[in-house]
């Protein structure tokens, strides 16, 4: 049977490169949805009559389950198997956008947004740890990476131009028909290629409560920063359930630290790369995407840009990301070593903030706009993939899905607080403005300013922990196979 099934399949090298597009189709499937929701909002808005504080949960009930569950999916399946959890969420997501797109209500949409973020977090929280298990060389290993985290950062801008086509082609219920045919496609395929992997096991019985905790933690956490720009920072209602968030969470580190079959093992926290890699990608991030959002209002408020030209004005991001990740940041990162690679491109995503800080009223795309793209699509088409090598440096079979499921948490949760502050903070100095007789245009360009330069004190703050906290490229060793299932994580990796 074995020999038959080798003579139908292809070459095992061309069988693993194949695999990789299906689990970047599926990761570009759910980053798209992130973004193309958002350009449809109004069109939702109108269609279904929802108030402005209710629309808000067409975007929060996604991220609250994506968020909330991105760390116990990717533990979920370095014990049940990784495919598995990868199949499972497909088709959860799959479903629910099928929901989205036929829902007629307010309720239903935003009920089958809350399972779109389950499926979501279930697909993608795995895919960066099936990666790494695949690719085991650490040049394949880098370059495999680089096509991750094309898919990754330059999906979010691909998702405006594609939201901008499609609902204004159709309508809104396409952005979410169009994830059918992708799932299903993306199923079939990942059941033929991907090769399936039993997972580390159960073993004395799941750690119930501490899945009860994290998932409960994060989730919490996720709608404390999503709800502070309607409630305010410092309001009862935010720090109430941001304590409790804070509380879970001290309840599930105690919980790890003391239970004999932990969920989340602490041992991968002690890997200074591996700890500091997400801590630079939470602060960078926090900064970045701030710029996404803010950016295209600044595109439409104030320079008048209708969907679809918002999306085609942030095209060079995507393009630049493109040719970086897939051309030559894993010949940067071979040669250099992560690290090294990372810090200039940090440098670069702040300066493409500082310089966006200075766009005029009056701006113009080619002038004020495109070169802020063409220096933040350089910087993060750099940045993304050292940082993904080295968040997974110190993964093993047995703990690249934990890894991998970190590694998306902290995106998510650091692009979550970073566009609620930057979001806050300029809505506030735009209020201020207009109070003290600035015109509308001006006010909302000098909120936009503010968060921009608070963006890049951000991405300062990450070049800092790069340079104190990661160690060197000739420390970092790219995920070399390891022999036994649970070892222990050393303080040089």
């Amino acid at each position: 049977m074995r020999a038959v099934q080798a003579l139908t399949r292809p070459p095992a090298e061309r069988t693993r490169w194949i695999a990789l597009v299906v689990l970047c189709a599926g990761m570009l499937m759910i980053v798209l949805d992130a973004t193309i929701v958002n350009v449809a909002l109004p069109s939702i808005q109108g269609d279904l009559g929802f108030s402005q504080a209710n629309l808000a949960w067409v975007v929060n009930a996604y991220l609250i389950a994506f968020g909330g569950l991105l760390l116990l999916a990717g533990r979920l399946g370095d014990l049940i198997g990784r495919r598995r959890v990868f199949m499972v969420g497909l088709a959860v997501f799959t479903g629910a956008s099928l929901l989205c797109g036929l829902a007629q209500s307010q309720a239903l949409l935003i009920g089958a947004r809350f399972v779109q973020g389950v499926g979501g977090a279930m697909t993608s929280a795995v895919i960066l740890g099936m990666i790494v298990t695949m690719f085991r060389e650490p040049r394949e290993q880098a370059k495999a990476i680089g096509v991750y985290s094309f898919v990754a950062s330059a999906g979010g801008s691909i998702g405006l131009l594609a939201g901008g086509v499609l609902t204004q082609a159709i309508n809104w219920h396409w952005i979410f028909f169009v994830n059918l045919p992708i799932g299903a496609a993306t199923a079939l395929l990942a059941a033929r290629l991907v090769d399936d992997d039993e997972g580390i096991g159960l073993r004395q019985g799941a750690d119930v409560l501490g899945a009860v905790l994290v998932t409960g933690a994060l989730m919490l956490g996720v709608y404390t920063i999503l709800e502070a720009g309607h409630y305010g920072w410092t309001s009862a209602h935010t720090v109430g359930f941001g304590s409790g968030a804070v509380a879970l969470l001290g309840a599930f580190v105690r919980r790890e630290a003391s239970t004999a079959n932990p969920l989340v093992p602490l041992r991968i926290f002690r890997s200074r790369n591996v700890t500091g890699a997400n801590v630079v990608q939470a602060l960078f991030v926090a900064g970045m995407f701030g710029m996404f959002f803010l950016g295209a209002l600044y595109l439409q408020r104030v320079l008048g840009y209708d969907a679809l030209q918002v999306g085609l004005a942030f095209l060079p991001v995507t393009l630049v990301i493109g040719t970086l990740s897939l051309g030559f940041s894993e010949r940067l990162t071979m040669r250099f070593g992560p690290r090294t690679t990372l810090i200039p491109s940090l440098v670069l995503i702040a300066s493409a903030l500082a310089l966006f800080s200075r766009v005029p009223v009056d701006g113009s795309y080619a002038r004020d706009v495109l070169p802020v793209m063409v220096l933040l699509g350089t910087g993060a088409g750099l940045a993304f993939p050292s940082l993904m090598t080295l968040a997974m440096s110190s993964a093993t079979r047995s703990d690249s899905g934990l890894a991998s499921g970190l590694v998306n948490t902290t995106l998510q949760v650091g692009g979550a607080i970073g566009l609620a502050v930057l979001a806050t903070l300029a809505t506030t100095r735009t209020d201020h403005l207009l109070a003290a007789g600035h015109s509308t245009a001006s006010a909302l360009t000098g909120g936009y300013h503010l968060a921009f330069l608070i963006g890049v004190g951000l991405v300062v703050a990450a070049i800092g922990v790069a340079l104190t906290v990661l160690r060197p490229q000739a420390a970092v060793e790219v995920a070399e196979p390891e022999p036994e299932l649970e070892p222990a994580y050393s303080e040089a990796a």
